[in-house]
């Protein structure tokens, strides 16, 4: 497609991508004066009606979708013989890149993550399964939005495999994860697609049930976010190998390396997303979602903590006093002349192990303040 054809209202300004699935455009919609991402379907998929008939209810159920961390579909169309879908264009970087720009802690991993979760809530909820989250299906805006990319057409990518053919790019171009993330090419990564049965997906952030080509669910979307999460959290994959055969197998039977410089709350957040079986993992993204708010809220309550047991306090200046003034004359000389007060650690009465921490700060608190007023008292 060159540059400047028009399609439908779409004025195509230069190509994006290429896939299984179409080629994908950056183009202008005249009529609203506004950049959209245009994917052009193949010819072949147009022929077939009962393909076409699916594709559009799954891209109908997924532009009812209303989120601000779910990409948006503007339009499925057809004019002069040529398909085409619009959607909205995000100017971001794929989460991959976006880590390398902006290296991420804990709490800027955690930021993402409620985001994501709080996305696939949404989607799970009416009825839609991603079947493909990873990094390059994530991208982040330069003010921090997260958002996924194409919910609904993954499960079109699915029913192409099972009907026996073949995907372009098999194991090496990552031709269907760009039909499935349609903005930014990408880097190369394995990417599975094999007979009647199996499905298409990224090894490495499948669930267990997914690389073993059952039928799959929601919480599929929840392994691969764990997985997603981990290497937020980490930098490093928790499934790796040499071969796609390799990472399937670690992702069958080997657990992840554990995190030992996170706060326990996310590692026993991410240990329930990445439970191979799927009775033990989270049911459901708003029981994640929940967990994911809650560990956000505690982590600031002790961040505040260790800010207020710990301030930065100009230390007392020495002061001299005159020969000729008594004690009860002077009320500084009446703070010099007291003996040393000890505040000891205070024990938790209550049954919530969780308090233990209030214990530790209040003791904190009360040496702070002892601290702070007899400063002032020093300056009067």
């Amino acid at each position: 497609m060159e540059t400047g054809t028009i399609i439908n209202q779409y004025k195509i300004i230069s190509p994006i991508g290429k896939g299984g699935m179409g080629e994908v455009f950056l183009a202008q919609d005249t009529k609203l004066d506004r950049k959209v991402a245009l994917k052009i379907l193949p010819s072949e998929f147009a022929e077939d009606k009962d393909r076409m008939s699916r594709f559009v209810r799954e891209a109908k159920s997924a532009s009812a979708l209303n989120h601000p961390s779910i990409i948006t579909i503007y339009e499925i169309g057809e004019s002069d013989g040529i398909h085409f879908i619009a959607t909205e264009f995000i100017d971001g970087k794929t989460l991959n890149d976006y880590k390398k720009a902006n290296p991420l802690n804990y709490k800027s991993a955690l930021e993402i993550a409620i985001q994501i979760a709080s996305a696939l809530d949404e989607a799970h909820s009416a009825g839609i399964v991603h079947r493909d989250i990873k990094p390059d299906n994530i991208m982040i805006r330069a003010n921090g939005l997260a958002k996924i990319l194409d919910f609904g057409i993954a499960k079109f990518a699915e029913q192409k495999v099972r009907k026996g053919e073949r995907v372009k790019g098999e194991l090496g171009e990552d031709d269907a994860t760009l039909a499935l993330s349609p903005h930014l090419p990408h880097s190369p990564s394995p990417h599975l697609s094999t007979s009647p049965g199996m499905i298409i997906g990224t090894p490495q952030f499948m669930s267990p049930e997914q690389a073993r080509g059952k039928d799959v669910d929601h919480q599929t979307d929840i392994f691969s976010f764990g997985v997603v999460f981990y290497e937020m959290l980490s930098g490093n994959s928790p499934f790796s190998g040499e071969t796609v055969s390799d990472v399937i197998a670690a992702v069958l039977t080997k657990e992840p390396k554990r995190l030992t410089d996170i706060p326990i709350e996310l590692e026993e957040i991410l240990n329930k997303t990445l439970e191979k079986d799927k009775k033990n993992r989270y049911q459901t993204a708003k029981d994640l979602l929940k967990d994911l708010q809650e560990a956000e809220e505690e982590l600031s309550v002790q961040s505040r903590l260790e800010k207020t047991s710990s301030p930065n306090i100009e230390e007392p200046k020495t002061q001299i006093l005159q020969a000729n003034t008594t004690a009860e004359d002077n009320p500084k000389s009446q703070i010099q002349n007291l003996k040393s007060i000890a505040i000891l650690p205070f024990t938790n009465m209550s049954a919530d192990e969780d308090n233990e921490y209030f214990c530790e700060g209040l003791a904190e608190e009360l040496l702070n303040a002892l601290s702070i007023g007899l400063s002032l008292f020093e300056k009067i």
